[in-house]
């Protein structure tokens, strides 16, 4: 009976040092992300301080992101009311500083 006890409590301090342990390290990861994040629409705003117009395909390669982020990133600088979207849908659709 003593050694199913131990087992027990063994058992549940493994899976409660697990969960903790995976929550910190997501934790960082995600305060990792959104550092990333942060330094990438950066780089947008960098680019368009210097350029006139940024378009999705730029940002896929400044910032080294998908298609999906890149449109990401920009319809949240949009949002934030620091880019204005030029064009609907398509290749012709461009961005600049508001």
């Amino acid at each position: 009976m003593g050694n199913i006890f131990l087992f027990i409590v063994i058992g549940a301090v493994g899976i409660w040092m697990g969960a903790y342990f995976a929550r910190r390290r997501s934790g960082g990861l995600i305060a990792e992300q959104s550092e990333k994040k942060a330094e990438n629409k950066e780089k947008i705003l960098e680019f368009l301080r210097e350029n006139e117009k940024i378009q999705n395909n730029d940002v896929e390669k400044l910032a080294e992101v998908s298609d999906a982020t890149a449109e990401r990133y920009l319809d949240e600088l949009e949002k934030e009311g620091k880019i204005s979207q030029h064009g609907e849908i398509g290749q012709g659709v461009f961005y600049t500083l508001k």
